[in-house]
């Protein structure tokens, strides 16, 4: 049965879900849907679908997230963003989604592309306008990203909680963090958002790392600190395709571990279109998920 994300990530059980992304070109749609559907037999909690930058390619998260819910009957998530999307987009987004009786979506800015100005006339500028259109157009459950190390575009951490906070209050159901590597990051980011009164779940999303070289950027977009055990693994495996995947699972699933034995009982995976990446650490977390 179809659910929101909400509901389902109530109780006592753990909930791990799972991201992945639309292909840049409808050639590659065939192997995206291939993933899918491996990862979609480890039954996750949903599977979360990223948005295809502008034209046909965005059309294909709304046809993902729909094969994920109506063919593979696992829940998903379609994502929307302000980049690249006009209102006129956004608005046929959320109609389709209807159609296809998609109850879930993250709202958020997204990455600005260095070679555009955004944002341009008929454009949402910031996640809260979105997340307020989103409210308008219908009944969803809808989630927002947060950055446990502060946005990379904010001076302070006080004046990213301060954006967070009008964000959440905007109707914001749950949050999904940015990848980090320390998870004490986590804790003090889930103390210093709850003082600040925002109470709504926040799932950490962990981000194994299966590539040396693309890391880099990753932390670059997101703000994330890589520690310095963390930078060993990496250094030491990261020119081996095969250790570095392997190093980098089990690090995630370290983290997933100190998380679930902290109490925190929904976790977001961001193994994208690799399903080995999913199998192993369901793998690794078979008895710990009982």
């Amino acid at each position: 049965m179809n659910m929101k994300i909400k509901e389902r990530i109530l109780g006592n059980k753990v909930n791990i879900s799972f991201e992945v992304f639309p292909p840049k070109t409808d050639a590659r749609f065939d192997n995206v849907i291939l993933a899918v559907d491996e990862i979609a037999k480890l039954q996750p909690s949903f599977i979360s679908v990223t948005y295809g930058a502008g034209g046909g390619t965005s059309k294909n998260t709304v046809k993902i997230a729909s094969h994920i819910q109506n063919d593979l009957h696992v829940d998903s998530i379609a994502h929307l963003t302000c980049v690249s999307s006009t209102k006129e987009e956004v608005k046929q987004r959320i109609s389709e989604l209807k159609e296809q009786g998609i109850q879930n979506i993250l709202a958020l800015r997204g990455d600005i592309p260095q070679d555009i100005s955004f944002p341009i006339p008929n454009q949402y500028k910031y996640a809260y306008e979105l997340i307020e259109d989103i409210k308008s157009q219908g009944d969803f459950c809808i989630g927002a990203a947060c950055y446990p190390e502060g946005h990379v575009e904010s001076e302070h951490k006080e004046e990213d909680i301060a954006h967070l906070k009008q964000k959440v209050d905007c109707g914001v159901d749950f949050l999904t963090t940015q990848m980090f590597f320390d998870n004490s990051v986590f804790y003090n980011f889930l103390y210093r958002i709850r003082e600040k009164g925002i109470t709504v779940p926040v799932l950490p999303g962990i981000m194994p790392v299966t590539n040396g070289k693309q890391i880099a950027r990753s932390c670059q977009l997101s703000g994330a600190v890589l520690p310095t055990r963390f930078r060993a693994i990496v250094d030491r495996f990261g020119d081996n395709p095969k250790a570095m995947q392997q190093a980098g699972v089990i690090y995630a699933t370290d983290q997933i571990i100190d998380l679930i034995a902290n109490g925190i009982k929904n976790i977001h995976v961001y193994s994208m279109n690799k399903p080995e990446v999913a199998v192993a650490i369901m793998n690794n977390l078979s008895e710990i998920l009982k």
